[in-house]
């Protein structure tokens, strides 16, 4: 194809990626988090701690979660550490493990960098109630240990133990860079990673005392350059003989006609109990199968937008351990575009895949089609198992014709597509890498959510929500809060939730941060406030917003009020003024603008997604003020770029959110006539000269009233006529305000008892001409 040619596809491919992500997202979506902390305020509300480790850089690779123990295990650069789940940086303890001196030259005689010999753990498992195995790249030359962690959690015990040490090659990668994912299970380590040094042959292993099983070597059917993302076990029922392990990777296409760039994610599925076979595929998986996994966004004439690159995995386990949910972070492949989404998989549709008809070609060159022929039993892929008729105690007893066919036919025909077939939330403003993803269940009063916490490649964990609308078919994001979670902009690698302590517990390369996963208070103490944020785990229980509890007794029922589905805060806070709550008080002032100036009329909503409604207000009467070419609406108010001497009065601000109207600002907008003003700055600027006051500039805040008999300007007076006596305190609030910084205005308030009038003293004096000067900028303009 010509090179212009090329280029249209890739600008139609575009134009219908934005098509369709314009579709996908009719439901209410927001790019503003209600609530955006940064470090520092993370850190001045007590909400996070940070452990960097003693270098002050820890080069985090894993990271696992011991709430038995109340034990946080890092495997680091050349260290692992063991940290409080209450305080992360406090009562650390720490083992160093370098690679020896030997190790370190000869990885440096071969050519690699100075980082990366050194000893970098990778793996790190809970072996037992007393042992972690942990498994590093040893500068390239992979090891493996057992850490004694004690079995009590008041046992202090951390030490590894130096006489267990032993190779690591096929449990650990060589190259500290390269991906790698593993799960322990019942003394079985499942593990998929690259076994050389050359990361020339990727496999999917299985490892214990006794024997080995991995997928066959240069078998680009099974594998194909995979970028391994993660691994579980997961029970199909309850006989264990029949768990399956699935490992989560992005490979190359096989495809011809899919192009040389193509990539796609797939799920892996092996039996947990797979032995190879006795004469045919020994040693080799005998149920290894694999499918796609599809995330797209769906668009017109049946084209969808893929979103083909795997960056990580979370498995929502359940009370029923047999059906997790599986959610995948996906991002497109494109070098010009780059969208993130999230997508849910159900299991009994990534079973269902596995348990349909086999993909088959009859020629490389040829396109894939169903098997349509005959399936020998035990069906390929299935497990030896009394629930799978307890013919065969295990795989070595298979015919030849099942290993035959398991060998031909690893890829399954139909792919697996998420839930209510589209992504449940999507990125695709640019700003941000998206690189990790963690899930927590939580029980709200109006049912379920999942509350998705996503790490960024700066630092940053976005906290949100998605609703589905099933008579929609829409799924609405709501984006609660934005946690900067990190002094420096670094790419979050771990996201691990304890639920039991309702903590995050983030992992970069820069360290560890520990983060508690809501503070209901900072939404605000009003009921409206709590029912608009829309978070599951807070609700108002009368008083302020504070966590919800649903089947506790710390609140009265008759006083919780939540509405996570609707924020419908009208219906859940009318009337509750009566219990308590004050209602919020609109901010009422004065503005003064100069006529054919520019003035802005500020208002400020406390909620970033509430849209802002403004009314001219005449008595009881309002009408909405419309934006034209002279009246602008900005995030910041409203703003005149030329004012006019009919758009003097009465202004309010509302803010409105999912059908809750609150006023915000009651301002009143006096315009004064541009030829007086200009005259009386100009009469007063011939005094100063008259004088001898040419030379000095005229003070920077209006000064206090001065006594009777003080010196004053004569067009002082002139300017009070202008305005009116009555206005002149409000103006005097507006000037200083604008013009006064904080170090002077306490100065005018330590003069102000020295000259100190009645009210119709302090008139008089002024009417007669104190020495005041406004600046023309605080009219406004």
């Amino acid at each position: 194809m010509a090179a212009g040619g090329k280029s249209l596809v890739l600008v139609l491919g575009l134009v219908q990626l934005w098509v369709n992500m314009g579709i996908s997202t009719r439901a209410a979506r927001s790019s503003h988090s209600r609530l955006t902390l940064s470090h520092k305020e993370l850190w001045d509300l007590n909400r996070t701690w940070v452990f960097h480790g003693p270098q002050g850089a820890l080069d985090l690779h894993t990271m696992i979660l011991d709430e038995y123990q109340e034990r946080l295990f890092i495997g680091a650069r050349n260290a692992l550490y063991s940290l409080s789940l209450e305080r992360i940086n406090t009562d650390s303890r720490e083992i160093n493990w370098p690679c020896t001196t030997a190790q370190e030259d000869e990885c440096l005689m071969k050519g690699r960098e100075k980082s990366e010999c050194a000893n970098y753990i990778k793996v790190l498992h809970q072996y037992n109630r007393t042992h972690l195995l942990a498994c590093g790249t040893g500068a390239f030359h992979p090891v493996c240990a057992f850490i004694r962690v004690g079995r009590w959690t008041e046992d202090s015990a951390f030490y590894l133990e130096a006489d267990h040490i032993e190779s690591g090659r096929g449990r650990c990668p060589f190259d500290p860079n390269s991906p790698c994912v593993s799960t322990f299970s019942r003394g079985e380590l499942y593990i998929g990673l690259y076994t050389d040094y050359w990361e020339n042959d990727a496999a999917l292993c299985r490892l214990n005392n006794h024997s080995y099983t991995r997928t066959e070597r240069d078998d680009r059917q099974q594998l194909n350059e995979p970028k391994f993302v993660g691994s579980v076990v997961i029970p199909d029922n309850d006989d264990q003989d029949d768990d399956k392990v699935y490992f989560f990777f992005t490979e190359k296409a096989v495809d011809i006609e899919s192009g040389n760039n193509a990539v796609y994610t797939k799920v892996a599925r092996v039996c947990a109990n797979d032995l190879g076979g006795q004469r045919m595929l020994v040693n080799r998986w005998s149920s290894f199968t694999k499918t796609r996994l599809i995330c797209s966004v769906p668009g017109p004439n049946g084209i969808d937008t893929h979103f083909d690159e795997l960056e990580d995995v979370f498995v929502l386990k359940k009370k029923d351990e047999k059906n997790p949910e599986i959610f995948g972070l996906f991002s497109t492949t494109s070098n010009i575009f780059k969208g993130y989404a999230v997508c849910v998989y159900h299991m009994d549709h990534i079973r269902a895949a596995f348990n349909g008809p086999f993909a088959h070609k009859d020629r490389p060159e040829h396109h894939w089609t169903a098997f349509e022929g005959r399936v020998p039993f035990p069906r390929p892929g299935s497990c030896a198992s009394k629930v799978n008729g307890g013919q065969y105690s295990g795989s070595k007893e298979y015919p030849d014709e099942v290993l035959r066919f398991a060998r031909d036919h690893p890829v399954m025909f139909q792919p697996v597509h998420p839930l209510h077939r589209r992504p449940v939330l999507l990125r695709t403003d640019g700003e941000r890498r998206l690189t990790q993803v963690a899930v927590d269940r939580v029980e709200a009063q109006d049912g379920h959510y999942d509350v998705l916490f996503i790490g960024t490649d700066n630092s940053v964990v976005l906290k949100v929500i998605t609703i589905y609308n099933k008579e929609t078919d829409t799924v609405e994001e709501v984006l609660l809060e934005e946690l900067h979670v990190f002094k420096v902009p670094v790419p979050i690698t771990e996201i691990i939730i304890s639920a039991k302590r309702q903590q995050l517990y983030v992992g970069s390369e820069f360290g560890v941060a520990q983060v508690k996963a809501h503070q209901c208070h900072l939404y605000g103490s009003a009921c409206a406030d709590c029912c608009l944020a829309r978070d599951p785990y807070c609700a108002w229980d009368g008083v302020t917003c504070s966590r919800y509890y649903p089947a506790g007794s710390h609140t009265k029922r008759r006083f919780r009020r939540q509405d996570v589905r609707h924020g419908n805060a009208a219906q859940q806070c009318n009337g509750l003024q009566m219990n308590g709550e004050l209602p919020q008080k609109a901010v009422e002032k004065s503005v003064y603008g100069v006529e054919n100036n520019s003035t802005l009329l500020e208002c400020s909503p406390k909620s970033p997604l509430a849209k802002v409604l403004w009314f001219n207000q005449r008595g009881t009467d309002k009408e909405e003020v419309r934006a034209d070419d002279r009246v602008v609406k900005t995030p910041h108010g409203l703003l005149f770029l030329r004012l006019r001497k009919m758009d003097a009065g009465a202004y309010l601000c509302q803010s409105a959110e999912h059908g809750f109207v609150r006023d915000v600002a009651r301002l009143t907008l006096e315009v004064l006539e541009e030829e007086r003003v200009d005259e009386l700055f100009h009469r007063a600027e011939e005094a100063e000269e008259e004088g001898g006051g040419g030379h000095h500039k005229p003070p920077p805040c209006p000064l206090p009233a001065l006594p009777h008999g003080a010196t004053s300007k004569l067009w002082y007076k002139d300017f009070l006529q202008l305005i009116g006596y009555n206005n002149f305190h409000k103006v005097e609030e507006y000037c200083e305000r604008v013009w006064c910084s904080d170090k002077k205005r306490k100065k005018l308030k330590s003069l102000q008892p020295k000259w100190r009038f009645s009210h119709g003293q302090e008139r008089r004096g002024r009417a007669r001409g104190d020495h005041h000067r406004t600046p023309r900028h605080a009219l406004g303009t």
